[in-house]
Formats: C-alpha cells, sequence, structure tokens
C-alpha cells in the first residue's frame, strides 16, 4: 500500500503525482491520495525553504531548473517554472481533494495542469470554477463543500500527521505505513520496497 501525501503548488509532487501511477498499476498496489497544506509544513519543521527562495544560490537554482526540465521531458508533462503567481495559496484546491475523496485524482490532475502547465493561479474560484467544469464537478456543491469545517479539519489533520510521521515537504510517500520516500526521484526505491514487500508476502 502506497500513501501519497501531496499539494499541488510543488512541480515535484506533479511529478511524482504522474509518475506513480503506472508504478503502481504495474505492481498492483493501492494509491491512499493524502492531500496537505506545504506551507503548513514549511512553517512547522522546514522553514529553511523560505530562506532558500529569498536568497538562492546562482549555480544551484540554474541546474535545479534545467533538472525539472529533463524530468518534465522524461514524464511528458508541461512545467513553467516559475509559473506566473509563485508560491501559490493551493488551500481551496487542496479542500477540493479531500472533499471529493476517492474521485480527487482527475480534479487533482487538472488543478497540476492548469497550474503547472497552464499558468493559472489556482487560488482564485473563477480558476477552479473552470477546472470543475473541465472534470465534471458540480460547482455550487464544490464551493459549498470546500467550505465545510469537517474538510477544513481534515487537510489541517493530513496536514500534522505526515509531520508527525516524520515528513518535512511535498510529495512525501509512505509505503506499508512506515517506510518513508520524499520526492519524484525516489521512485526507483519505491519501486524496489514494493518489490520487496509483495515477495515477502508471496
Amino acid at each position: 500500500m502506497i500513501e501519497f501525501f501531496f499539494d499541488c503548488s510543488s512541480p515535484w509532487t506533479y511529478l511524482a503525482f504522474h509518475n506513480i501511477q503506472p508504478l503502481a498499476r504495474e505492481l498492483g498496489a493501492e494509491i491512499v491520495w493524502r492531500p496537505i497544506l506545504v506551507g503548513g509544513i514549511f512553517n512547522t519543521v522546514n522553514p529553511s525553504v523560505y530562506a532558500q527562495r529569498e536568497t538562492p544560490v546562482p549555480l544551484k537554482a540554474r541546474y535545479m531548473k534545467k533538472d525539472l526540465q529533463d524530468w518534465a521531458r522524461s514524464a511528458g508533462l508541461a512545467i513553467k517554472m516559475p509559473p506566473t503567481v509563485f508560491p501559490v495559496n493551493s488551500v481551496k484546491a487542496m479542500r477540493g481533494c479531500i472533499w471529493l475523496g476517492k474521485d480527487m485524482v482527475s480534479f487533482a490532475t487538472a488543478v497540476f495542469e492548469a497550474y503547472w502547465g497552464g499558468d493559472k493561479d489556482i487560488s482564485q474560484d473563477a480558476v477552479l470554477a473552470e477546472i470543475c467544469k473541465r472534470v465534471g464537478i458540480d460547482e455550487p456543491k464544490f464551493f459549498a463543500g470546500i467550505a465545510e469545517q469537517r474538510i477544513k479539519d481534515q487537510l489541517k489533520a493530513n496536514t500534522e500527521e505526515v509531520v508527525a510521521r516524520g515528513g518535512f515537504g511535498s510529495p512525501t510517500i509512505f509505503v506499508n505505513k512506515t517506510d518513508m520516500y520524499f520526492g519524484n526521484d525516489r521512485l526507483p526505491l519505491i519501486r524496489e520496497a514494493l518489490k520487496r514487500s509483495k515477495a515477502s508476502a508471496a
């Protein structure tokens, strides 16, 4: 079983979200999608992210931009970095994922595409309404749903849970509850972990 803690405001999460799905299908692993707010994690345990944004190391920043485009090309995705609005407030989009539950994947995919591929500000209701229309979600129900206190509480609880379990960013991925991995580039290690798990269960 894979638990995938994610926030659509991260380009590396977009890559991992895209790449882990065929991997899970291939190995017969279930994915439990766990929406979070990565800003809440940074504020709690990883504030160095903000310092790196304010005073980046030029050589490292240049390479990271190239690295992201290499990964995007490999995955067949369009990623503009940075988008016009960056960082973005993804709270409504992530509450939407919580509200949709098991049906969140098509919505989350459209949010990733709109922000990273389409350079649209996903904090805006008009953009979220457009995404709802595209994936067949009732807009009034969506906006009523994301305003519910239980939805807000669940997003907060997910964020607090991943920190309590050792996470410090997005995506944070667990195999069989305790085996933690961080980032898109750990997928080869996740593949090996899933294969080991299958072999021990056989």
